[in-house]
């Protein structure tokens, strides 16, 4: 029973877990899309929080490498499986726009308010930028492999685009292939070869105590996860009423609002951590759970589209794909430095409320898209 607390107590979202047995009822008994949406998108944010929390306690029973093999696998879990949901029922819009919208809320939202939440006390704030910089060049090779598969769509004549789109499935499976190698090697290298270069971000990691035992960890990690896919499937399965009823594209609820719910309780830690002036930590949950998505979930998915013959690629449309380089630039251009301040954090929170209004307003059926 202490445990049962504690592990409601681990974490400020979990005042949420009421919503969880109401989305269920919702999609079980067909209440209205937007209902559904609404009450399973409340109730995966706490389900991802205890995620985390299950997942952080099983990964300090396994050592450094292990550990940090599995927050990296369950790390954006939530993502993950609405995601593989939404790609069996082929939907490959809320797929691409989950993908980018994670990406974005990480190396742009995350990361701006962590520094603006450590830097309204503080005159200014250091990290190391070694660590981060090459974290941010990580990101950089993934934007401009999920770049090249636009070009390529740009270049080739529109006339068969039966054609041109098995090349670029092609290119992108091909692509997918590299980035997955890339970030094995990108695990080798933070994780074994090069330790020293992130032993700033190791030794601030959260000294909490555990709360579970590995045993218990595993048990729980298993049980969210099936209730994450369940209410998973209802919220995916809303969205095509949802967006109907309330006028909106389909690119903003996966590009904006999904990543919202999977992230809420990461975003929630970078924030604290920052707070508490461990900046290291926090720029290593936003810019590290950014690159994973780039380079562990988004070739997944396109492999699995190929297995289940799912045209899931890496071509975005354009504004997409230009919006995905300015933000990695820009994340880019404020770490490089290695010291941070509130005025870099509020432009780039800025930066993704812009983000969120243009594609509030982009539609759907805009040109480029497969």
């Amino acid at each position: 029973m202490n445990k049962v607390l504690a592990l409601l107590y681990a974490n400020y979202t979990t005042w949420l877990l009421p919503f969880v047995p109401l989305g269920i009822v919702a999609g079980a008994l067909g209440w209205s899309d937007p209902v559904v949406f609404v009450l399973n998108f409340c109730a995966i944010i706490p389900l991802a929080a205890l995620l985390g929390v299950a997942t952080e306690d099983i990964a300090k029973s396994l050592g450094e490498t292990l550990g940090g093999l599995l927050n990296a696998t369950f790390g954006n879990a939530v993502e993950l499986i609405v995601s593989v949901i939404a790609l069996l029922k082929g939907e490959i819009r809320i797929v691409q726009a989950s993908m980018l919208g994670s990406i974005l809320s990480n190396i742009l939202l995350v990361l701006g308010a962590s520094f603006l939440a450590g830097g309204i006390t503080r005159y200014e704030q250091e990290f190391n930028s070694t660590a981060a910089t090459t974290l941010s060049s990580l990101m950089a090779v993934a934007t401009s492999s999920l770049m090249i598969p636009a070009a390529l769509y740009a270049t080739l004549p529109s006339s068969d685009s039966a054609h041109v789109t098995e090349l670029v499935l092609k290119l992108s499976r091909g692509t997918a292939i590299v980035m997955l190698i890339l970030y094995a090697l990108c695990l080798l290298f933070q994780l074994k070869t090069h330790v020293a270069l992130f032993d700033d971000i190791n030794n601030e990691e959260d000294d909490k105590p555990r709360i579970l035992t590995t045993m218990e960890g595993i048990f729980v990690l298993a049980l969210i996860t099936v209730v994450v896919s369940i209410c998973a499937d209802y919220l995916v399965g809303s969205i095509e009423g949802l967006v109907e009823t309330w006028n909106i594209s389909k690119t903003f609820v996966g590009l904006i609002m999904i990543p919202v719910v999977g992230n809420a309780a990461e975003h929630m830690t970078a924030v604290m951590v920052a707070m508490n002036d461990k900046m290291n930590l926090a720029i290593g949950i936003a810019m590290g759970s950014g690159m994973q998505i780039a380079m562990l979930m988004t070739p997944v998915l396109v492999l699995l589209g190929w297995i289940k013959h799912q045209p899931m690629s890496l071509h975005f449309q354009t504004f997409e794909t230009v919006i995905l380089f300015i933000s990695t630039y820009l994340s880019y251009h404020v770490i490089q430095d290695g010291k941070s301040n509130y005025l870099e954090g509020a432009m780039l929170i800025g930066m993704y409320l812009i983000i969120g209004v243009a594609f509030f307003v982009y539609p759907d059926n805009a040109a480029g898209g497969l």
